[in-house]
């Protein structure tokens, strides 16, 4: 009995040591992808975790991209934070002001082992995220670009074209108008389209020292003729209900899928809900072009989110996190994901493999938001942002615009006072990081 009671205790012994010493590693990953995106992400974790039985990446939803921003700097003060968070695009700026929480994406894969060459990446996707050295902080996933999306039905019912600038956007909208839509046209995260994107689609800078990306002592400059004679136009054209607003981020996409408007303005990554949707056959085309500022477009910028990896996990984390990110950017996940979401690859080697697969054969358009991007090589203006607290920023452009759509404001009233309220949020954010 005394025998048989020591073998149990040393093969329970090697049997914990045995569970010890291979048990995965979990790696959290904190992220804003919420319904069908949601599932295709849960699907990459799940499919990389099959590949290998060291680590375990362990996805968890944390809202919208504010929330899970806001939460992921909670958990880090509380000492709880996961391994990687996505973060969009407007609080890279936040992002690298917080020094000691974040490890760099590059120094990451340098520390573990890990081979990463940076140069198969879409420069205007990696030069958003990078430092004014060059050095990569952030791993690029779900980029995307807005697009114009139209209705093709209702524009051949209404005998008109697709339009390619703003004069046509006007007349295009008032044949839909005249065939019984609703609405010609709507559009989505406002800011992003109506302010950023068309600054940039027009060489305009939106702010000083080259959009915030050479110094935290930026100011706003969006107050300038282009942006609000366009935004008077289109608040003019609501009369006629040639321009419906629909509400902030996503909020107006059933004004367009349920056939109200015949076209809107939004993210390129809205294929997947579109064509879940949508009832009529649809495209989409590149943003308008506004020809009384500009006699050619630039190129577009990107949204969407990248995963910065945290401080203070341990090597083993860490090791899994680099491993991770090297399969969530492979060609073949990339072209699937893009595929699927609308979401541009964020590699010439996905871009070219969802060309060798005939996927844009079979789906006209898809490419549109790949060819904005790379229509010409960025300017100082047309880069993208890097101001900080530009969450809160967008948040006082809604604002406005919104006093704009109702009638509470003019467009130089609403835009100065943008200008005004967000330069002193920079203010702020610039003594914080100081």
């Amino acid at each position: 009995m005394k025998h048989t009671f020591i073998g149990a205790v040393v093969a329970g012994a090697i049997a914990s040591l045995s569970t010890a010493v291979y048990a995965e590693v979990e790696v959290q990953w904190w992220h804003a992808m919420g319904g069908a995106n949601g599932e295709r992400v849960n699907k990459i974790a799940e499919d990389f975790n099959a590949t290998q039985s060291e680590y375990k990446i362990v996805p968890v939803y944390k809202g919208n991209y504010t929330e899970t921003m806001t939460a992921a700097i909670a958990a880090f003060r509380a000492h709880e934070q996961p391994t990687i968070v996505q973060v969009f695009e407007v609080g890279t700026a936040t992002m690298m002001a917080a020094k000691g929480a974040i490890y760099p994406v590059e120094q990451l894969m340098k520390d573990t082992g890990e081979p990463f060459d940076k140069s198969g990446f879409l420069p205007a996707v990696i030069s958003y995220y990078q430092t004014p050295e060059g050095e990569l902080l952030s791993m690029p996933f779900n980029s995307s670009t807005p697009v114009l999306w139209y209705n093709k039905d209702a524009l051949d019912k209404a005998g008109a074209s697709v339009p390619t600038t703003w004069d046509e956007m006007k007349s295009a909208s008032e044949k839909l108008v005249a065939s019984g839509m609703k609405c010609g046209f709507s559009f989505g995260w406002q800011s992003w389209v109506m302010i950023e994107n068309y600054s940039a689609w027009h060489n305009l800078p939106i702010g000083t020292k080259e959009n915030g990306f050479a110094g935290f002592d930026t100011e706003l400059v969006f107050n300038n003729d282009a942006v609000e004679n366009r935004l008077q136009a289109v608040a003019d054209w609501s009369k006629d209900n040639l321009f419906v607003y629909g509400g902030r981020r996503g909020d107006s996409l059933p004004m367009f899928t349920n056939g109200e408007c015949g076209m809107w303005m939004n993210s390129s990554a809205y294929y997947g809900s579109i064509k879940a949707q949508a009832k009529f056959n649809f495209g989409q085309s590149m943003l308008p072009l506004d020809t009384e500022v500009a006699d050619k477009p630039q190129n577009s910028i990107i949204g969407g989110a990248t995963l910065w990896v945290l401080q203070g996990k341990s090597d083993d984390e860490y090791k899994g996190a680099a491993k991770f990110l090297t399969y969530l950017s492979s060609p073949e996940v990339q072209a699937w994901w893009h595929q699927e979401t609308g979401y541009v690859p964020i590699t010439t080697a996905a871009y070219e493999l969802s060309k060798s697969q005939g996927f844009y054969e079979s789906n006209p358009g898809t490419d549109t938001a790949i060819k904005q991007l790379s229509l010409n090589t960025p300017t100082p203006n047309s880069r993208g942002l890097r101001f900080g607290s530009f969450v809160q920023i967008r948040d006082i452009i809604n604002e406005e615009m919104e006093a704009l759509w109702a009638g509470d404001k003019n467009a130089k009233e609403a835009m100065d006072s943008a200008v005004q309220r967000g330069n002193v949020l920079l203010r702020k954010f610039e003594r914080s990081v100081k």
